[in-house]
């Protein structure tokens, strides 16, 4: 068991060695090299096939499926799209990496994103109206909040996993909050939903990517024609009356692309499980489409589908709170 502990605490040492050394090394070297080097490395860990690939790809057998409405999806296709978006989810670190380097005339400038969407987000807030935008974990959603902000947004408050070591956690912190973020903590201290509701209530925007389950008290919904789990970020629009916007990102050639889509409306009738329920599902079907527009910029290397879930560890029915 000593031998575990001290492998786990080394590995964890040079996982935060390795981030630490991200920032600072990255954004000094010629662009063109460090793409080359990360694309070479995301090249490597597919040609591999370890557990996270592996999971990759059993998500994206199900995009593929619902696509085509073919449940046999063609294993050299299936391949090809796990390459692109592993290279995708490459790009997204060298990027996030090199951000703080990146001017707000290169981040604004290109991005690409629909007027409609964009003048909805910001006549609510001009309104003093709360804003919550959901994303899934597609593109580079970090460039987005740094589009928002320099858009002219302010800051907005999104929530952390925290990480291990404790470290890589602190260094994701820094580096959101010199953007202008607003960052609360998933665990480790009080719940992030009083936190969030207030804001919101104070009529500012909050950012939370929301594809995934990460406490297990999000809501179950049907996605890709099977049953999966996702955060409750409806929840927050159910409790503060704040518009729930769906949000999704990709990449462009050099250049990013993003939408905003139409307001989540919160029902009228029913209890505010009943509503988050049926909001989270909307916000699934809006998922959905968008990931199968831009499937080789999904980047989820966890189980999100409740086929793939241990059994025993989900938890019972809640979804009102759960983020």
């Amino acid at each position: 068991m000593a031998d575990s502990t001290g492998s786990t605490r080394l590995s964890e040492r040079l996982t935060g060695f390795a981030y630490r050394l991200g920032w600072k090394l990255i954004c000094r070297l010629p662009e063109s090299w460090a793409r080359w080097a990360f694309t070479r490395v995301a090249d490597i860990a597919w040609r591999r096939q370890g557990p996270k690939v592996q999971v990759l790809e059993a998500n994206l057998r199900r995009v593929l499926a619902f696509k085509y409405d073919n449940p046999d999806v063609d294993g050299k296709e299936l391949r090809t799209l796990s390459r692109a978006a592993l290279r995708s989810y490459a790009r997204y670190w060298l990027e996030t990496f090199r951000l703080p380097v990146i001017s707000a005339e290169r981040i604004l400038s290109g991005m690409h994103i629909n007027a409609a969407g964009e003048e909805a987000l910001f006549a609510n807030l001009k309104a003093g109206r709360g804003v919550v935008i959901a994303l899934p974990h597609m593109g580079n959603f970090e460039q987005a909040g740094a589009w928002v902000i320099d858009r002219g947004a302010g800051s907005f408050t999104t929530v952390a996993e925290r990480l291990r070591p404790e470290s890589v956690y602190d260094a994701f912190v820094r580096f959101r909050q010199g953007l202008g973020m607003e960052v609360l903590p998933l665990t480790g201290g009080q719940s992030p939903f009083g936190t969030l509701a207030q804001r919101l209530r104070a009529g500012t925007l909050v950012c939370l990517v929301s594809d995934r389950d990460l406490k297990a008290t999000g809501v179950e919904v049907e996605m890709f024609g099977e049953k999966a789990r996702i955060a409750a970020t409806a929840a927050l629009a159910v409790h503060t009356g704040a518009a729930l916007l769906p949000v999704a990102t990709w990449f462009e050639g050099d250049d990013w692309g993003a939408h905003i889509y139409q307001e989540i409306p919160v029902p009228e009738w029913g209890t505010r499980a009943e509503k988050t329920a049926a909001m989270s599902q909307q916000l699934a079907r809006v998922f959905e489409s968008a990931i199968a527009e831009h499937p080789q910029d999904w980047h989820m290397l966890q189980r999100v589908f409740t086929a793939d879930l241990d059994p025993a560890r989900l938890p019972a029915p809640r979804g009102e709170t759960g983020l």
